[in-house]
């Protein structure tokens, strides 16, 4: 027996995981908290990252990154889909990073206490304390390269990195041209490789 193909009729229930960010957002902004919830889980990790790779101790990222998420919940409403949500959302961050600097009166280095723990890495059984050691070791002198970058070009790199941002949208979320973004993150890796190679 034939049956005709249903295309469009079949009605079945549609998860938030299943739409992009800008569609979440725009979900959220009329009313659906579950596509909240889901951009919330999306982007949490890389963005309390980003502030720790900014330099910022664990108090002072908790705070921003919850800035974000209110100044976020506040603009769904007036929220416009003409962009990344990314670069949407690293924008706020970015604008919060500067703010918190400005109030502050001091630089990004006063706010790196040298005292963020290195993150659990999962093993395997065969991970010895030699190995973990290792690892814990490869992690601090990252992060000791990270902070010795000048301020623009290490955020240039832990948009790409953390954020998965594009030139473009990195360029956009710091308010600098797109040739600037490009040099500021050249410049970062080649320092990166150049700090580690030498170690």
């Amino acid at each position: 027996m034939w049956f005709p193909r249903l295309t469009g009729c079949l009605m079945l229930p549609v998860m938030a995981g299943d739409f992009d960010d800008r569609e979440l957002m725009s979900r959220y902004s009329n009313g659906d908290a579950g596509a909240f919830e889901t951009l919330y889980a999306r982007h949490k990790g890389p963005l309390y990252r980003y502030y720790l790779r900014q330099g910022c101790n664990e108090a002072i990222a908790a705070e921003l990154f919850q800035d974000v998420w209110m100044k976020l919940i506040r603009a769904r409403r007036n929220y416009r889909p003409t962009a990344r949500f990314t670069t949407y959302m690293y924008q706020i961050a970015h604008n919060c990073l500067i703010d918190h600097y400005r109030r502050a009166g001091r630089s990004v280095d006063a706010f790196a206490d040298g005292a963020i723990e290195v993150e659990d890495m999962p093993g395997t059984d065969c991970d010895g304390p030699e190995r973990r050691a290792e690892s814990l070791q490869q992690g601090e002198r990252i992060r000791a390269a990270l902070a010795a970058l000048p301020d623009e070009q290490r955020e240039a790199f832990v948009l790409r990195e953390e954020g998965g941002l594009s030139l473009a949208d990195i360029a956009a979320a710091t308010g600098v041209a797109a040739e600037t973004a490009k040099s500021r993150l050249r410049y970062a890796v080649s320092k990166l490789r150049r700090m580690l190679a030498d170690e």
